[in-house]
C-alpha cells in the first residue's frame, strides 16, 4: 500500500472518478510521478522550486496523467513565477495588496461545492474599485486562493467553476482592461496553474464585455473556449449547469446573498479584523505563522511601499498612453 498514501483521505467515489476521468491508477502513481520528475533536467533554464510527489501529482491530475503535458504545465508554472517576480514577491494573504483584494471579495469562494464536487469561485466585477485595487493585486489574490484550495486533493480531481457577474460594470472600468493584463491573467490561470476549470460563466455581461471577449479569444485554448458560457441575463441557462441550491441569491440561487468577507476571513484567520467565524486549520496553518512578524511590520514606517507605488503609477501611465500596440486600452474613448 506504499503508493496509496498519495490518495489518503480521498473518498472511494473520488478515487473512482480519478480513474475514469483522469486515468489515475494507484498502482503506477509513483512511476508516473517519477517520469515527470525525470524530465526536469531537460529545462535547466527553469528553477523547479518544488518537486515532491504530492506536488507533481497535481500537475498530472490537471493534465489527465498525460506525462509530457503535465511536465509542460509544471515548467510553465515555475516559468510564469520567474517571469513575473514582482507578482509573487510577498505572495501571502497578509500582503497589503492581496489582503485588500480578498477583503473586497476578490475572489469570492462559496463554502459548499456544486453537484460535481467542484469549488465555486465568484467575481462581482462592479465591486472593483480601481483606486483601491490594481488588477494585478486582484489576480494575485485569485492565484493565491487557488494555491490554497488546490492543497485539497478532492479539488485537484473535481476542479473549479468561476462565475463572473458583470452587472453594473461600467465602460470606464472596462477600459482599464488592456490586452496585456488580460493576457497575463489568462497565462496565469489557463497555462500555468494545475487546476481543472469545469466552466467559466459570464452573467449579465454588457456589450463591451462581449467586445473584450472577442479580443481575448485568440489567447484561449479550444478547450477553454468550449467552457466559457455567456449567459447574459438568462439565469435558466446558468441553472442548467449549476444547480440553484449551490448558488447565492444574486445568481437566482436558494442560498443567501454572498458575504464578501467570507473567503478573506477563512484565509486570513486571526489576522482578519472582523469576528472570525470561519477557521480551517489547514488554511490557518499556512498563514498564521506570519502573524506575529506582521504586527511589527505593520507598525513600522514603510518607505519602500511608497516608492513602489510611484513605480506602479509610472507603469500605469505608460499603459494609458498606450505606447506599444499591446498596452493600447481595448476600448479607446473617443
Amino acid at each position: 500500500a506504499e503508493m496509496t498514501h498519495l490518495q489518503a483521505g480521498l473518498s472511494p467515489e473520488t478515487i473512482e472518478k480519478a480513474r475514469l476521468e483522469l486515468n489515475e491508477n494507484p498502482d503506477v502513481l509513483h512511476q508516473d510521478i517519477q517520469q515527470v520528475r525525470d524530465m526536469i533536467i531537460t529545462r535547466p533554464d527553469i528553477g523547479f522550486l518544488r518537486t515532491d510527489d504530492a506536488f507533481i501529482l497535481r500537475f498530472l491530475r490537471a493534465r489527465k496523467f498525460h506525462q509530457t503535458e503535465a511536465f509542460r504545465l509544471l515548467a510553465q508554472y515555475f516559468q510564469y513565477r520567474q517571469l513575473n517576480l514582482d507578482m509573487f514577491k510577498n505572495f501571502k494573504a497578509d500582503d497589503p495588496g492581496i489582503k485588500r483584494a480578498l477583503t473586497d471579495g476578490f475572489p469570492g469562494v462559496l463554502e459548499n461545492r456544486d453537484h460535481c464536487g467542484r469549488k465555486i469561485l465568484l467575481l462581482f466585477a462592479a465591486n472593483w474599485d480601481q483606486s483601491r485595487n490594481s488588477f494585478i493585486d486582484i489576480l494575485r489574490a485569485i492565484l493565491l486562493s487557488l494555491e490554497v484550495l488546490i492543497e485539497d486533493q478532492e479539488l485537484q480531481i473535481n476542479g473549479f467553476i468561476l462565475i463572473i457577474d458583470w452587472s453594473n460594470f461600467s465602460f470606464k472600468q472596462a477600459s482599464k482592461l488592456t490586452p496585456s493584463i488580460l493576457k497575463l491573467a489568462i497565462e496565469g490561470l489557463q497555462d500555468s496553474f494545475p487546476a481543472r476549470f469545469g466552466g467559466v460563466h459570464f452573467v449579465n455581461q454588457p456589450w463591451y464585455i462581449h467586445a473584450l471577449y472577442t479580443l481575448i479569444k485568440p489567447f484561449l485554448k479550444d478547450k477553454t473556449r468550449k467552457r466559457i458560457f455567456l449567459h447574459g441575463n438568462n439565469l435558466n441557462s446558468l441553472h442548467q449547469l449549476i444547480h440553484p441550491e449551490c448558488l447565492p441569491s444574486e445568481f437566482g440561487g436558494t442560498l443567501p446573498p454572498y458575504d464578501m468577507g467570507t473567503w478573506a476571513r477563512t484565509l486570513l484567520g486571526p489576522d482578519y479584523s472582523d469576528e472570525n467565524e470561519y477557521t480551517h486549520t489547514s488554511y490557518n496553518a499556512m498563514h498564521v505563522k506570519h502573524a506575529s512578524s506582521n504586527l511589527e511590520r505593520d507598525t513600522s514606517p514603510k518607505p519602500m511601499k511608497r516608492s513602489q507605488s510611484v513605480v506602479e503609477a509610472g507603469t500605469l501611465k505608460h499603459e494609458e498612453q498606450g505606447e506599444s500596440e499591446n498596452t493600447q486600452p481595448l476600448l479607446a474613448l473617443d
